[in-house]
């Protein structure tokens, strides 16, 4: 019962997660993007700060529930006098886990205070500069978001 839970809250973040990447990506900036710099920046910060928020705790929810779920599976094989070896997707999955939410770290307390302090000087082309860093960041990460969709659900595992 607890395994299920656990999955559903590691599904449900990384829904929230990369579903809000694709969004802000291809239809949020898109449309502000006709909008003059200091509404777009103000507008983008307001956003993204809540969004980073979101992404904070679906981030470490994710972290937690996936190193519970593999802690509980080896443990399972161990007491049952096997001996634990983590499937290559698993390993992938947990790899650019790790990666993805040091970059996303990378974002929320590096870039977006950068954007914050250049929207607060009303430093448009800096904060414009900043905003283009963020969007360099988000796509990598989005693009490893959808990796390891593709490593898990496709069971590449050799």
């Amino acid at each position: 019962m607890i395994y299920a839970a656990l999955k559903t809250v590691h599904v449900l973040a990384i829904i929230l997660w990369i579903g809000g990447m694709a969004f802000a990506h291809f239809f949020l900036r898109p449309a502000v993007a006709q909008l003059e710099a200091p509404v777009r920046l103000r507008l983008m910060h307001d956003v993204l700060g809540r969004f980073f928020q979101a992404v904070l705790v679906a981030a470490l929810l994710t972290l937690a529930s996936g190193v519970w779920m593999l802690g509980r599976v080896a443990k399972q094989v161990v007491q049952s006098g096997g001996n634990f070896e983590m499937p290559l997707a698993w390993t992938v999955m947990a790899a650019v886990g790790v990666a993805m939410v040091a970059i996303f770290m990378h974002i929320r307390f590096v870039l977006f205070k950068r954007l914050g302090r250049a929207v607060a000087a009303s430093e448009w082309a800096a904060g414009g500069a900043v905003l283009a860093q963020i969007r360099t960041w988000v796509s990598i990460n989005l693009g490893l978001g959808v990796l390891v969709l593709l490593v898990t659900l496709m069971r590449w595992t050799t």
